[in-house]
């Protein structure tokens, strides 16, 4: 699996976490948004990695955003779910276009 993967599936769950209505918000505020900062950090590296593995970006891209606009109450929700969606299918796409390979 590349690194790539492994990021998107974490960063993905942990933007599934940031998500949960009322949960993910009251984490974020006890923790004075440096969850949005952790977030934004581990988003540029998985963007990092997706350019060296031309792999799809657009989920990292949408993360960045997500960590800039995340303090807004219910858009901050919306976009962590939207983020943490995207983020996943694109790291089961990755996955299975791996294994696909492999096989060959």
């Amino acid at each position: 699996m590349n690194k790539s993967t492994i990021l998107k599936w974490v960063t993905g769950g942990c933007e599934a976490f940031l998500g949960i209505p009322f949960i993910g918000g009251v984490f974020i505020l006890t923790y004075a948004w440096t969850p949005l900062m952790v977030m934004l950090i581990l988003h540029i590296i998985t963007l990092v990695f997706s350019a060296k593995e031309n792999e799809n970006r657009y989920g990292s891209i949408l993360g960045i955003v997500t960590s800039c606009l995340g303090w807004i109450p219910i858009v901050g929700m919306i976009m962590h779910i939207i983020t943490a969606i995207l983020l996943m299918i694109d790291a089961a796409k990755s996955n299975k276009k791996q294994n696909e390979s492999s096989m060959i």
